[in-house]
Formats: C-alpha cells, structure tokens, sequence
C-alpha cells in the first residue's frame, strides 16, 4: 500500500493537476464569464483553450471582435489572467469589449493529450516536436477553430515570446492564415537570437549538440512540467513573509533581465501554481540553435538528418517575406531573450510591419509583457489603441 501512494503521489506531481485547473477558475474566481474549449491537430495534438467571452461591465454579445493571445515558452494561457482584473492583457480585451481566447500549446499543462501517444509512456513519440510543429500545426487549428466557432473572418493576435516565435512560423510557412489576421502584437519578438544576454542560453548554446545526445540517451523528453511540488514551493517559500523571497524574485530576473521595480513579489507563488508550465526538451534546443546560427530557421536534426528531412546540409530559413499580416513589435531595452538588434532585424526581414514600439522604461524585461505592474500603461493600451485601427 506504501509503494502504491508512493507512485500515485509521483504521478500527481508529474501531470501538476491543481496547475491544470487554474486558469479555468481564476476567470471564474475573478467573475468573467468562462468557456472550454478543445481543438485536434492534423497531426492528433489535443488542445485546450480558454474563451472570456464576456466580463462583468461588457456582456457577451455575437458578433463581437475576436482577440486571441498566445503564451511564451514554458507558459500557458494563465499568463494573460494571472495579474487580475485591470492588469492582465486578457481581461483589459476582454472590457474593451473583445471576445478572448486563450491558446495551449502542445505539451503544456492543458494540452498533454493525443489521439493515440500518451505523454506519460516510455513510447517518446508525443515529444518528437519543437516550437516549429506549434507554429505549423497547433496555431492554425486554435485559429480555425475559433473563427468557425464565432462566424468571424479574421482575428486580432497578440502573442509572448515563443508566442510570436511560432506566429512567424505559421505566417511564412502557411501564408494562407495571414488574410486570417487583422493585426498581429508581438510582446518581446524572439526569431534572431544572436544579440541575447540570457546567460541561461548562453551557456546551454555552444554544448546543444552534446546536451541533446545525452538527453536522447537518458530519455528526456519533457522540460519542466509544472507539479505540485512547484505550488507547494512558492507557498512556502515565497511568500511575502519570506525570508527566500527575493531569492524566489532573483530566480525569475536571471531568465528576463532584472527589473524590481516591476515585479509584484505578493504574486510570485501565484505565477508557480502553473509556472513552468511544460514544454519539449526540443522547443529549447531549437532556440539554442538559433543562437549558435543567427538564422531563423527550421529544426537543425544534424547533417544526415537534414538532409533526410531538407534534401540541404543545413535547415532552411524561414521565409519572413511571405508574412503579409499586419506586425507590429514591442521590445525594450532590457530584454535579454529578445535583443534590440534582433527585433530590429527581424522588423527589416518583415513586408507589412506597422512598426517598432519600445516600451518607455529603460529597465523593462522580458517577463514584464505579461506580469509586469505598469503593463497595461506602458504597453497594453499601445496594443488595444492600435487593434482598433485594424478592427
């Protein structure tokens, strides 16, 4: 009996099911309205997605305009509710009258199914993808789904890091969607990586070949599901009594760049209810590679690889000339995942872009587009202010 409460309380922390249900009542805790939704994949991904159709002040109606919003890396879609009402990007669309949906990409707490891998098993399979399947698979199903679920033809899009990444990927690789977009808001645009600061990527960058055999070997798959033991760290560990709470605001600074000023540290063991929220080993080595390479290209599986998969030595680019909807790119200063001249090469490489828009707080970091305090008055309303020009 010891060893089967042993094994269940193992399986409990790997699938993190308190993390599973949060953003579902967060929006119902915080008294928008609430709906769940789930979309397949071509190739058999089970999506989940959020919609806050209507709020306490801005009823549901038809016909509304549809806002989706896509999360970063090791995120979810409790990223753009966790700040509260006032403060999160989803319920400040959602009061200014927007119909809001919320995306899940494949491996993270809300969608580890499939129809017929299963993320728990030895068969390593559900794994085998990187943020370039998220862009070319799980996107073009959450949007389909959401215009045909609304009676729209078009959609405002506004995504986060791995969130714009994977846009990039779907708009040049599928470039039938962009007529599908009205406008597109990328918060801390990650394609060109070479001007980072991310010690975390820095270090990680010149061993990927290395760390990705031994992986393989070891049979790592999955990179920092979110568990209970995360929940339960944050609860006692930082909260705001704690001695360790720095530490615990510390720990996100080294991953975004440093900015106290604009981190609510009462909410850091809010944010590890779901944060990491899962992800594939291979969505970060594929960034590691974009920074070894300074290209935006698709996955480097190795030479013989490529060439099996390409028909090339090296992977393909990216072709960023096919991306005809509307972009608009907010950066800062601080951001050490999206650098400055990165944004602005890949805001060169864009046929349609609505321009570059830096964020007026010199320390602003990669984490503040979506926790940041002063988010909605120094980037939100940009975001909101220039959606209405395209709606």
């Amino acid at each position: 009996m010891i060893g089967t409460g042993m094994v269940r309380a193992a399986s409990l922390l790997r699938k993190g099911t308190v993390a599973a249900k949060y953003t579902a009542q967060k929006i119902v805790r915080d008294g928008y309205q609430h709906e769940q939704h789930q979309v397949t994949t071509s190739d058999g991904y089970i999506l989940t997605m959020f919609r806050i159709p209507g709020s306490p002040i801005i009823p549901h109606r038809p016909g509304k305009n549809v806002a989706f919003l896509q999360h970063g890396l090791l995120g979810s879609s409790a990223d753009y509710v966790i700040s509260g009402p006032g403060r999160a990007l989803g319920y400040i669309l959602v009061d200014a009258g927007y119909d809001v949906w919320l995306g899940n990409a494949r491996g993270n707490i809300y969608s580890r199914r499939h129809i017929s891998l299963n993320p728990d098993a030895s068969d390593t399979k559900f794994w085998n993808f990187s943020w370039h399947e998220i862009g070319y698979f799980d996107l073009p199903a959450m949007i389909d789904y959401v215009l045909q679920h609304t009676g729209q033809q078009s959609l405002q899009y506004a995504g986060h890091s791995q969130g714009t990444t994977s846009f990039f990927v779907m708009a040049s690789m599928r470039p039938d969607y962009n007529k599908k977009i009205r406008s597109m808001h990328a918060l801390a645009p990650v394609a060109f990586m070479s001007n980072l600061h991310s010690p975390f990527v820095r270090a990680l960058s010149p061993l990927v070949d290395e760390l990705k055999w031994l992986l393989d070997i070891l049979g790592v798959h999955e990179f920092l599901p979110s568990t209970q033991m995360m929940t339960l760290g944050g609860k006692l560990l930082c909260h705001d009594q704690s001695e360790l709470q720095e530490l615990c605001a510390n720990a996100l600074f080294l991953i975004g760049g440093f900015n106290s000023a604009q981190l609510n540290r009462t909410m850091i063991p809010e944010l590890l209810k779901t944060v990491p929220a899962g992800a594939s080993v291979r969505q970060l080595i594929h960034y590691a590679q974009e920074y070894n390479s300074g290209h935006f290209r698709q996955y480097d599986h190795g030479s013989k690889g490529n060439k099996k998969h390409y028909g090339a030595k090296y992977p393909p680019d990216y072709p960023l000339q096919l991306v005809s909807a509307p972009v608009a790119l907010h950066f800062s200063d601080n951001d050490w995942m999206a650098g400055v001249k990165d944004v602005h090469k890949l805001h060169s490489k864009l046929p349609n872009s609505i321009g570059l828009f830096r964020v007026p707080d010199p320390r602003w970091n990669h984490l503040d587009f979506v926790w940041g305090i002063d988010a909605n008055n120094l980037v939100y309303n940009q975001v909101i202010g220039i959606m209405s020009r395209y709606n």
